[in-house]
């Protein structure tokens, strides 16, 4: 039996709650197929169960939040509010973002941690030299690790950042990709540009990766230097051999400090070569200075079905070992 329940979103512009042309308001209704929502101005009717009554009182409750305290609410937002709003309850474990969750004040907004997975990244990232951060795709983890390091080079804690990733997938063959070199390693190193853009404006961005304060390269081009003062940040780090992981590793000068990231369900590497990331998890557990956090799916702030999909994968790499 169908209940009713009426939202006023007083004092707040309905373009923020429900989206641009509705957009927001939308992706709800598609997430509820079965629930009847009707704006009208700043007030929203809905007609749905019992259960998904709950659930949306306890989303529009967190936008209206959002909304009140930062004037805005991301697609992120509502992506991880969606997200936990369909984790059963008895192993929901992320809070939503608080103030006390801010990272970095970016250009428009302030990036917060979103999930505990996030917020265990941001603590370790404060007591230690070196994190890995292990988990799968859409975990947020690449997107952390930047906003950590910016807000260390905002503070003055570090003089510059350096951003790394394997530049292809199976070793670092660039010289049969048409074009010069930074359009030959663009596609590789895209990611961590966008990561920037949403926290630099485009020309502070620009002007500090002319300075070389800010330095997005390949791998490889890391080895014989030794960075000091510097945050340093290893991306896709499931794709680089043992011997890229050492001379990563070992490229840590004075006053500098490093996150690691990678997905170890998503190795690209030749079978004969064992991923770096892999050997490091083995082997330096239990250093002091070296923290490992592990994200799981219940961190995962994309859409939903990508929490749903990687447990489907789970489950078939289980089948499979069995």
């Amino acid at each position: 039996m169908l209940k009713e329940k009426l939202i006023e979103f007083e004092g707040i512009e309905p373009v923020i709650v429900f989206g641009p042309h509705d957009t927001w308001l939308k992706k709800i209704r598609e997430e509820f197929p079965e629930a009847q929502l009707t704006a009208r101005g700043n007030k929203l009717l809905i007609k749905a169960e019992e259960n998904d009554i709950k659930l949306l009182e306890q989303i529009f409750g967190e936008m209206r939040f959002l909304a009140d305290q930062h004037g805005e609410i991301l697609e992120s937002d509502l992506n991880a509010l969606l997200s936990l709003a369909f984790t059963p309850l008895p192993s929901r474990p992320n809070a939503p973002s608080t103030d006390s969750d801010v990272i970095v004040a970016a250009k428009d907004y302030a990036v917060r941690a979103k999930t505990n997975g996030q917020r265990k990244m941001v603590s370790e990232a404060k007591h230690n030299d070196i994190l890995f951060a292990i988990g799968p795709a859409g975990t947020g983890k690449t997107y952390t690790a930047v906003a950590i390091a910016v807000a260390a080079w905002k503070k003055k804690q570090v003089k510059r950042i350096v951003l790394a990733r394997p530049a292809v997938e199976a070793g670092e063959s660039l010289g049969f990709l048409p074009g010069d070199l930074a359009q030959k390693i663009d596609p590789y190193l895209r990611p961590l540009y966008d990561a920037l853009q949403d926290m630099l404006t485009a020309e502070k961005l620009r002007a500090l990766t002319e300075q070389r304060i800010i330095e997005i390269v390949p791998l490889a081009y890391m080895r014989g230097r030794t960075l000091n003062n510097s945050f340093i940040i290893l991306d896709e780090a499931q794709n680089a051999s043992n011997k890229q992981m050492k001379m990563c590793l070992t490229r840590l000068g004075i006053n500098s400090r490093a996150i690691i990231t990678g997905d170890v369900t998503q190795i690209d590497l030749p079978r004969e070569i064992e991923s770096g990331l892999m050997n490091a998890k083995t082997i330096l557990q239990g250093i002091s200075g070296i923290s490992f956090v592990f994200l799981d799916k219940s961190d995962v702030v994309r859409h939903r079905l990508v929490r749903n999909i990687i447990d489907a994968y789970e489950k078939e790499e289980e089948k499979q070992e069995d």
